[in-house]
């Protein structure tokens, strides 16, 4: 979109499917760069669009997200969750106002899944786009659990996962020497901080300072830049097979008449 004028857009839209990467800018522990949900998303989004270039209009990234819950650490920009809600519908209703009517809200980071969501919902009430939230580690999901040759059982906070991928973007960004395992809460038997136990249907939210003394989850020290080149092939692959689908999926109808 970056690269296109008004006309372009408006003569473009109705046959594309509009990405709006959302992401974060906050804390990423003592050893990753407060912009990696922003940096993460926006390389998958550029490679989805590289490879889907007769069918996809990239957005520029949103990158600033809901992330109160680190505001205790330094470096973190957040928009409260109902502001991001508003936000996104707001962004939306314009891309359908330029007369886009398949969107593509590609989430970076795990505190937009819910106000997105609302945002969704919103939107349900008077539907005008076949509007979309796919989150990209959800998207890939077998990788980003625990499979090999990742060793720590999920994706969580500046992580083995994150950090890998951030080693394979752009290794002078991150302080590997300062990569260590937090102090974390004791376990339990249903509720896994992050990535300690599947989740077996109980929550509960604390800030980031409650979960982890430096910031970070996992086991960021055994991040390698292979690891990383693998999560986001993974990813990748993923999202530009739910992409080509998207693009085929018929506009919904009321059944009731059917």
């Amino acid at each position: 979109m970056s690269a296109l004028t008004a006309p372009e857009i408006a003569r473009l839209a109705p046959g594309a499917i509009a990405v709006l990467p959302v992401a974060a800018v906050e804390q990423h522990g003592p050893h990753l760069p407060v912009t990696t949900d922003t940096d993460l998303v926006t390389a998958l989004a550029h490679a989805a669009e590289q490879a889907l270039a007769d069918r996809v209009i990239l957005c520029p990234a949103l990158p600033y997200g809901s992330s109160h819950h680190h505001s205790s650490f330094a470096g973190t920009l957040s928009v409260n969750p109902e502001l991001f809600t508003r936000l996104v519908l707001d962004l939306v209703r314009s891309l359908e106002s330029s007369g886009f009517r398949r969107i593509v809200i590609l989430n970076g980071h795990g505190g937009n899944i819910t106000p997105v969501r609302q945002a969704l919902s919103i939107l349900a009430q008077a539907p005008v786009a076949e509007v979309a939230l796919a989150t990209y580690w959800e998207l890939a999901a077998a990788a980003f659990a625990g499979l090999p040759p990742l060793e720590s059982p999920a994706l969580s906070h500046a992580c083995e996962y994150e950090t890998s991928m951030m080693l394979t973007l752009d290794a002078t960004r991150v302080r590997m020497d300062r990569a260590a395992r937090a102090n974390r809460p004791p376990a339990n038997n249903y509720i896994g901080w992050e990535d300690d136990a599947p989740y077996r249907g109980v929550s509960l939210v604390r800030r980031t300072e409650f979960l982890s003394g430096n910031g970070a989850s996992g086991e960021p020290h055994k991040a390698t830049r292979e690891k990383g080149a693998h999560l986001l092939s993974a990813a990748t692959t993923a999202l530009i097979e739910f992409l080509n689908d998207f693009a085929s999926w018929p506009p919904m109808e009321d059944l009731r008449n059917a």
